[in-house]
């Protein structure tokens, strides 16, 4: 069964290891005309690592990451509002890791060439628009090569759109769709080295609504304790209008001027925001976007999954992890059914509805809710409040770890790293 994956990040290359881990050979396209070690932090939550450990990549990810051991929400003043454990210290099997996204990226990449091959990834290919043969047989997908403007036919008998909130693919299965929806916090987004924060193992959260924001955490583990680490930051800010059409696909450049005068009024006593700002090699601006929750992802031999499939608000560091699940899930239906029609429905069935019902818990803060229920009181979150808040997110996401630590794998085969 030949099996074409479009787009070559995160959720596209797990999609591949997955399959290939499966007994298939996927070969992916990827638009850019190479892959590079770009982007600002992300975290893998358990649920994640746990099927990047099963793929065989469990060390490969500890080498590049750091396991966060508790999360902490605080006020502007940084006076504390919650605090919960992380990962392994939240009893988990599988820890949490902040990890750069470029080098997350790379390491997937390596394991995708090194496994499948060294042209299972073709760089520079446009995906522009597929033609189905219905539930019967094969596809085939057309692009354009971005080297010579050629275009290129490639027959497909499963087509999975891997390629992002702006998915050519997901945008001709739902044509009517429209453009994402902003909700008017911009993200000002930078990394710099910076000494550890609050034991060196925390992730900040801190302010309260969305556009008044302020989150840190470290992406990498120095060797020496007091070293400076690689420190990643969000500040986010509201500007008027900016929700009725976002450009979604800005990253404006940020002054550093810019951005020291927006954290002017924040007093955070265990981290000197001007130094960090000071310190950042980039800062670039993103709108904080997401597309309403679909109807239906497959139609006959073709797909959808990851941020294709559902693009959510950052709340609660759900949308890279559940990319990795998807991919998983979707291999594990793919070898289970003879029938790729078939196998498809039931990788909708499985993942689509809590991923929508996630997209919108998200669009309503998530866990993040504990911190704004803070700003509207004045004051701290009865304990019991938040970990109502906090735990029920966590059953939405189907992560708490009872149901993480107990359910069945989705491996298929055994995994040779």
């Amino acid at each position: 069964m030949k099996i074409v994956v479009v787009g070559g990040g995160v959720a596209g290359l797990v999609t591949a290891l997955s399959l290939h881990a499966a007994g298939m050979t996927p070969l992916v396209y990827e638009s850019a005309r190479e892959l590079t070690a770009l982007g600002v932090g992300i975290n893998v939550l358990p649920h994640a690592v746990r099927e990047l450990t099963e793929l065989g990549l469990g060390d490969a990810l500890d080498a590049i990451g750091l396991a966060p051991e508790r999360l902490v929400y605080c006020d502007r003043q940084g006076r504390p509002i919650w605090e919960e454990p992380l990962g392994l210290t939240a009893g988990y099997r599988w820890p949490q890791y902040s990890v750069h996204r470029g080098r997350l990226q790379m390491m997937l990449l390596d394991a995708v060439r090194t496994r499948i091959g060294p042209d299972a990834v073709r760089t520079g290919m446009a995906f522009e628009h597929f033609e189905s043969s219905g539930d019967q047989g094969p596809g085939a997908a057309h692009f354009v090569d971005r080297r010579t403007g050629a275009p290129v036919v490639v027959e497909a008998d499963v087509l999975v759109g891997a390629d992002g909130i702006d998915s050519r693919l997901r945008a001709q299965l739902h044509p009517d769709e429209g453009p994402p929806r902003g909700n008017g916090v911009q993200m000002w987004r930078g990394m710099s080295r910076y000494p550890h924060i609050l034991g060196g193992r925390t992730i900040v959260v801190a302010g309260g609504r969305p556009g008044a924001k302020f989150v840190a955490y470290p992406v990498e583990d120095t060797a020496v304790e007091d070293e400076p680490t690689l420190m990643n930051w969000v500040l986010e800010i509201r500007r008027p209008g900016s929700a009725d059409a976002p450009d979604h696909r800005s990253s404006r450049p940020v002054p550093p001027t810019e951005a020291l005068a927006e954290v002017a009024d924040w007093n955070l006593p265990w981290v000197d925001l001007p130094e960090l700002i000071r310190g950042s090699t980039d800062i670039h601006e993103y709108p904080m976007v997401d597309r309403d929750p679909l109807p239906r992802w497959s139609f006959g031999r073709v797909t959808l999954a990851g941020d294709a499939a559902h693009p959510m608000y950052p709340m609660g560091m759900n949308g890279g992890s559940q990319s990795i699940v998807d991919a998983r899930v979707l291999a594990w239906a793919l070898s289970r059914y003879d029938d790729p029609v078939r196998a498809l429905e039931r990788y909708d069935h499985l993942r689509r509805e809590p991923l929508n019902q996630l997209v919108l818990a998200n669009r309503e803060l998530g866990p993040e809710r504990i911190i704004a229920m803070a700003e509207e009181t004045g004051g701290p979150v009865p304990a019991e409040q938040a970990m109502a808040v906090s735990q029920g997110y966590k059953r939405l996401a189907g992560c708490t770890t009872a149901v993480l630590n107990g359910r069945d794998s989705w491996s298929v085969l055994p995994v040779v790293p």
